[in-house]
């Protein structure tokens, strides 16, 4: 059970020299203790200054994206580029401000408490603006069970004169998604209140003069700087006696090889022994194999064509390099439009134009799964630069499939069949199948319909609440969870470091929760307008360039535009 073992892919941008590695580690380490002093009056500024800055950086980074993925300038496609990377980074920054212009502990819209004791912060919608854009969206942070939904330790602990000495954090970037390496700084920032470096991943270090410029104010602090390299830099700098913690998205693999050493032996010497070659704390987000669970009901012609155009988002968009990508999709073997509802399914995916493979190894990954099924269908055209929309009929219940094993990270679905009939019987089996037969826990989907939903009420909350994952997406993709920022992005707790599967902690979190568990985003089940991560919305781009602009200074005036260009798709 595995997320991908990625190549190394050869270096579009020189790696910096150790050398200067070593003179960044020196300067952010001189100035650890400092940025722990940093009152909130001027963590605000820096900011407030960085939303400018990122503003200012956006077209270029939009641009540098799409030529390294393939996206021609025209195409609706660069919409996702702006959403997944200025867009998300301004509202990151802006909801840091927000939280921070309340000391730290912003007002939680609503906190409930389920009949067990857990406590369930509202973190969306906070605003009337947030309602008129999301119109019926909720999203909410559960808390660990025993915890209370505190909020901003360091910064409580500071009122309380018990500040930290600081420290050096080590972000080791992604190379899919433009705002996870800035995104996961910002929380090393402000949230852990340590210094960061961020090493950009090979395949997309290409963003790191845009990440440079947009965080030029934190830089020009000292407090934030990015590196370049791959294995050897990444090393150095976990390993460094001036790094503090470190912070991977990627590879469960990657992880295992930091952690107790990238020899085999090595590894499983330290593991049986406990005694883990890096000895910082770690925390991570690795990926997950990703399920989207169909709860039967009476779906009319116009539901089952719309989710289908939502699953085939699920699975389309960024190439499907994407860690929430949709991977398999789950239904009753009973429900009498299961069929219709999976050639519709396959449908949209035909009609959806191949991405450029640009993720290293993606032909390799494709052909273990088409060596594993040799009854796959693809849906479209292959080629050397594209990896084709693929099904995989018939995939068994089973944690001995390779499917529901083995993170695809191209575009594979896999088509699983629960033994139910009714929606009773599907909701009392999605829950074991997802946290027992699939690999990770990151996130996962849940499609079901309002009649539905109210008809089983009880059973289906148990079931939300009982599914192991850390985002839940219920009517909605789980990338909307990562792209609110205001509920938790991160792998359901309990991952030990000899089984890591999608990860341990969680960044996002603008609340600053002190312990959560898991989010849930809810959404209508026929979202309106069309969704903007849907593959055949046809105003993607310019939604994405009004939302980037509108996320760094909100108001009610300018949702029209916003609206108008959402309408459009």
């Amino acid at each position: 059970m595995a997320s991908p073992r990625f190549p190394e892919p050869p270096p579009a941008v020189p790696a910096t020299p150790l050398a200067d590695v070593d003179r960044v580690m020196d300067a952010l380490h001189a100035n650890r203790k400092r940025w722990v002093e940093t009152d909130i009056p001027r963590r605000i500024e820096l900011l407030e200054a960085c939303i400018v800055t990122t503003l200012e950086a956006a077209e270029g980074w939009v641009a540098a994206a799409c030529r390294a993925k393939g996206i021609q300038d025209g195409e609706q496609r660069q919409g996702e580029e702006w959403l997944a990377g200025p867009m998300a980074t301004i509202r990151n920054l802006r909801l840091l401000v927000d939280a921070l212009k309340e000391g730290g502990q912003p007002r939680l819209p609503q906190v409930r408490q389920r009949p067990d004791g857990q406590k369930i912060a509202q973190v969306f919608p906070r605003n009337t603006i947030d309602k008129l854009l999301f119109t019926g969206f909720s999203g909410e942070v559960w808390i660990e069970p025993g915890q209370e939904p505190s909020q901003g330790k360091i910064y409580r602990d500071k009122r309380a004169g018990a500040a930290s000495e600081g420290g050096v954090g080590v972000v080791l970037g992604a190379g899919n998604v433009a705002s996870i390496g800035p995104m996961d700084a910002l929380y090393k920032l402000f949230v852990d209140d340590e210094v960061v470096v961020v090493k950009t991943n090979p395949v997309n270090a290409y963003l790191g003069p845009y990440w440079e410029q947009s965080f030029k104010p934190l830089q020009d602090e000292g407090v934030f700087a990015v590196v370049h390299g791959g294995a050897e830099v990444g090393s150095y700098l976990c390993y460094d006696a001036r790094t503090a913690s470190v912070h991977i998205t990627g590879s469960d693999r990657t992880h295992d090889a930091i952690v107790w050493g990238a020899d085999p032996e090595e590894r499983a010497r330290r593991q049986a022994e406990n005694d883990p070659k890096l000895k910082v704390p770690i925390s991570s987000e690795l990926g997950a194999v990703t399920p989207v669970l169909v709860v039967p009901g009476a779906w009319s012609e116009a539901d089952i064509d719309f989710q289908a155009r939502h699953v085939a988002g699920m699975v389309a968009n960024n190439g499907s390099f994407n860690c929430n990508a949709a991977k398999s999709l789950v239904v009753a073997a009973g429900w009498p439009q299961k069929q219709a509802f999976i050639e519709r399914v396959r449908h949209h995916l035909s009609r959806t134009p191949g991405r450029k493979a640009y993720y290293p190894g993606a032909h390799d990954r494709y052909q273990g799964f088409l060596d594993n099924y040799p009854g796959a269908k693809p849906l479209i055209e292959g080629s050397d630069d594209v990896v084709p929309w693929t099904v995989i009929p018939g995939v068994k219940p089973s944690n001995e499939e390779y499917a529901l094993t083995n993170e695809a990270f191209c575009g594979v679905l896999a088509e699983v069949e629960l033994p139910a009939t009714t929606a009773a019987e599907f909701i009392e089996q999605m829950v074991p199948f997802a946290n027992e037969q699939c690999w990770g826990t990151l996130s996962c989907m849940v499609m079901i319909h309002p009649s539905t939903e109210k008809a089983h009420k009880g059973a289906f909350e148990e079931a939300i609440a009982n599914l192991k994952y850390g985002g839940i997406g219920v009517n909605v993709w789980a990338g909307v969870i990562y792209a609110l920022v205001s509920p938790t992005w991160g792998a359901f707790p309990g991952h030990t470091m000899t089984d890591i599967q999608s990860g341990r902690g969680f960044v996002h979190n603008t609340f600053l929760l002190d312990h959560p568990q898991k989010s849930v985003v809810r959404a209508p089940f026929r979202i309106k307008p069309t969704p903007a991560w849907f593959a055949d919305h046809r105003n993607t781009a310019e939604l994405g360039r009004r939302l980037t602009a509108f996320e760094a200074y909100p108001s009610l005036l300018k949702v029209p535009k916003v609206a108008i260009a959402a309408l459009k798709g």
